[in-house]
Parts: C-alpha cells; sequence; structure tokens
C-alpha cells in the first residue's frame, strides 16, 4: 500500500527548501508539527480536483472500503454529510424545481441541519419507535421506514444515524432494502463506525446496503482530528462519482489541511496491514471487561463493539457524576449525560488503561438506583422551515420565557449535536422538560 501525500511532505521538508509560499510559519517548529505542514505546491495535487498523490492516496482508501469511491475531507464528516445531500440533490430527476424532501432519522447531527438549511430542504422527520425516548436515539423499524415511504412516494433519500452515540446501530441491511424497493437512495452518517468495515465480517453501512456513507476516521481510527471519508456505493449511477469532488468543494475550505490529508494516507498502509487482527483483539478485551463489570452490577447500553456505553442511573450515578469520579482518577470519557456514560477505546488503547478503567469502577459503591429517564418526547408543531428559522433575527431566552416562540437555535453542544426541538418548531412545555433533563436552560427563537 502506497503512501504518496506522505512521501511527497517528507522529501519536500527534507530538501531544506525556502518556502515562499504559505503557511506563515514557514516550516520553523513552534508546535513541533510545522516541517509537514504545507500549502498546494507543485505536486502536492489538488484536494477538490485530484490528479496525483492525493488520487493516488484516494484510491487506496477506495479500495480499503470497497468503495466506487472514497473521498477525503479535513472538515470532519461535517463537511461531508452537506456534500451526501447536495449529491443526493444533483442526481434528482425531478430536478430543483421543488424543494426535495428528506426522511431523516430525528437523531440527526446538527450538521444535517445546517445542510438542510444552506440546501434548503424539506425534512420528514422519522421519529423513535421505541418505548423510551433517548435524545441520540432513534430506532427506526423497517416496516415504519417502508409506510413513511409509501406515504411520501416523492422523497428524495432517506437519512440515518448509525452508529448513534450511545452506541446503538441501525438494521442498515433491512431498512436498505426497503429504501431500494422504494428507490429512493440511503445515506448514512457513519462518523462513529469507521472500524466496522475491518470485523469479520464487515458490519461497514456501504457493505449492509447503503448507497452514501460518511466515516470520521479520526473519531476511531488513528487519524488526526478532522480527517474523515465520503464514501459512493458501486450500486450508484455513475453521476454520484462525477459530481463528487465539486460537492466536498461545496462546503469544504480551499486550504485544506495537509498535516490531516498525510494521517488519512498513513491510515490507508496501517488498515492494509494487522489492523483487523488488532481490532478483533481490542473489542475481545472489551468483551471481557464488560463481562467482569456486570458482575460488579454495572449496566451496559448500546451494542457497537467498540464502544464503552455505562447506564449509570441503576447503579445511582448520573453520567456527569460518574465522568467527574473517573475524571479525579486521570480517566476521561467522551460523552456524559444524565442516563448515559460514553467511553471509546480504540486498538491503540494500552491494556494498563482498561486495567484502570475496571479498578476505577470496580471500586465504586453501588448506589440506590437514580433518577428516572428523560421525559416522554412530544413531536412539535412546525411553524417555520429549517432555513427560514436559521435565517431569522433571533434572541436567546429562558426556556419558561420562550413557551410558544419558534426555535432559531440549535442550543445542545457537540458531544452529542443532537437538540430536541430543531429550528423551525415551537417549543411547548413538554419539549422544554426534556431540554432541562439534559441541562440545557436557555435557548434561541426567534425574534417578536
Amino acid at each position: 500500500m502506497t503512501t504518496p501525500i506522505h512521501d511527497l511532505v517528507r522529501r519536500y521538508a527534507g530538501s531544506n527548501p525556502s518556502r515562499l509560499h504559505m503557511p506563515g510559519h514557514k516550516g520553523a517548529s513552534f508546535l513541533g508539527c510545522e516541517p509537514w505542514d504545507i500549502t498546494e505546491i507543485d505536486g502536492a495535487d489538488d484536494l477538490y480536483d485530484p490528479q496525483g498523490i492525493i488520487r493516488e492516496s484516494q484510491s487506496n482508501a477506495a479500495r480499503l472500503f470497497g468503495s466506487a469511491a472514497t473521498l477525503y475531507s479535513t472538515e470532519g464528516s461535517s463537511q461531508c454529510i452537506r456534500a451526501m445531500l447536495y449529491l443526493t440533490l444533483m442526481a434528482r430527476a425531478g430536478g430543483p424545481a421543488s424543494r426535495p424532501l428528506i426522511l431523516a432519522g430525528r437523531n440527526a447531527h446538527k450538521a444535517f441541519l445546517t445542510a438542510a438549511a444552506l440546501l434548503d430542504l424539506d425534512v420528514c422527520w422519522l421519529y423513535p419507535q421505541s418505548a423510551r425516548y433517548s435524545l441520540c436515539r432513534c430506532d427506526i423499524p423497517p416496516a415504519y421506514l417502508d409506510d413513511m415511504l409509501t406515504q411520501h412516494p416523492g422523497a428524495a433519500a432517506v437519512y440515518l444515524t448509525s452508529p448513534d452515540y450511545l452506541g446503538n446501530t441501525a438494521d442498515i441491511r433491512s431498512l436498505a432494502e426497503v429504501s431500494r424497493r422504494h428507490h429512493v437512495p440511503l445515506l448514512v452518517d457513519n462518523a462513529h463506525g469507521a472500524y466496522l468495515r475491518f470485523l469479520s465480517p464487515s458490519l461497514h453501512p456501504l457493505d449492509l446496503g447503503a448507497d452514501l456513507c460518511c466515516d470520521s476516521a479520526h473519531k476511531t481510527l488513528p487519524v488526526l482530528t478532522g480527517g474523515a471519508y465520503l464514501h459512493i456505493s458501486r450500486r450508484l449511477p455513475p453521476v454520484y462519482a462525477s459530481n463528487a469532488c465539486q460537492a466536498m468543494s461545496m462546503f469544504g475550505s480551499t486550504s485544506p489541511s495537509y498535516l490531516i490529508l498525510q494521517s488519512l494516507d498513513l491510515c490507508n498502509l496501517y488498515l492494509d496491514r494487522d489492523y483487523p487482527q488488532k481490532l478483533a483483539e481490542a473489542i475481545q478485551h472489551l468483551t471481557a471487561l464488560k463481562s467482569n463489570l456486570s458482575q460488579e452490577n454495572w449496566r451496559f447500553a448500546g451494542d457497537e463493539p467498540l464502544k464503552l456505553t455505562i447506564s449509570t442511573l441503576p447503579s445511582g450515578y448520573t453520567g456527569p457524576q460518574l465522568a467527574g469520579l473517573l475524571q479525579s482518577r486521570g480517566i476521561h470519557p467522551e460523552y456524559a449525560d444524565p442516563g448515559y456514560l460514553v467511553l471509546m477505546p480504540s486498538p491503540e488503547t494500552p491494556p494498563k488503561a482498561l486495567a484502570r478503567l475496571e479498578s476505577a469502577l470496580a471500586g465504586l459503591p453501588q448506589l440506590p438506583p437514580g433518577p428516572a429517564a428523560p421525559p416522554a418526547f412530544q413531536p412539535p408543531q412546525r411553524r417555520l422551515t429549517i432555513r427560514q428559522a436559521l435565517l431569522s433575527p433571533s434572541e436567546r431566552l429562558s426556556l419558561s420565557d420562550s413557551i410558544g416562540r419558534t426555535l432559531t437555535g440549535l442550543s445542545v453542544s457537540c458531544p452529542p449535536a443532537v437538540a430536541p426541538a430543531v429550528p423551525g418548531e415551537v417549543l411547548t412545555e413538554a419539549i422544554a422538560e426534556v431540554y432541562r433533563y439534559y441541562g440545557v436552560e436557555t435557548v434561541s427563537v426567534v425574534k417578536n
């Protein structure tokens, strides 16, 4: 497996060049990485019109992931999400005459919402069909999707998030079959699941039937923050791959990070070697860890094999309380909310770190079960489109003062970047209770 981007940059840095080009550090080591931080000099190719080393490197990635085309993002999956939706519009037979409708799982990342505003999409939400509400989770049975597509025969695409932030995976294979019967492409935000391709058998959305898919390489693979992939299925017509670079350029900086590009390039070599074996061993260690901690009465959620999600309430803790206790012992989780604590190990996590985690959790006392689950979710009324709301003048108010007002901001940070209500919807007391449960006390609303 070649590493053409990395090789060119190292050759250039080793030639002691006079850097009369951007960036301004000129290769001087302020942080230590500057010698390998370059711009689009001669031979470095163009991320949005790759003809040389980037094209070769992306072809290597496409072979690894089994795609018709894989494109690099240096701006995370957010760039890829927007590009996926743009590609869907480009390939749409009906053209731009009417606002396209996307059927989307309600636990969509805020990048989907900003894309809906930028592209003026109409969104029909697919609501979770399980009895208990969770901000991050959205269970969508195939029969429910089939019914929704029957009700909306003009839908341009189905958009799902799998895995979600809590480690729950959707039945992509069955949902893809439903989408295919309705001749609608399936788009999957697989930001948390790049590694799924390298399980045996593969559980990557592309292999399970997704048509377009984005992976945040930096979340689970040894890639610098911001590195991501846009994958295009071999099942799609050529129009998707032929317009993919244009789609990515619509939403990406003209100054992509060559540090991130090198990281993605080197990851190809890493994945092509013994990564599947390292991944299997890491999952084996995690399975044993979960088994040991289950005997200590800790409870786990989610079915994603490389994520450790603790359901904290049965043990008497909230997620933030448990996170604070672990942080005091030098263990830093990924995410916490009132009911869950999420930890994200990888094959690069040293065994001693997992042993440290096990020791810390085993040493904590089990308390009486904690407070109730989140308030029941009641779908709010929509007053404006997402685009209209996000482009409206706004003001920030307390939840109490916002009842009956139209939301315009997203009001939830990342992680998890999933909001109880989306711009354009009317805030009700029931939705306000969900916000309060997740620690949000103020929201942005359309200014009167």
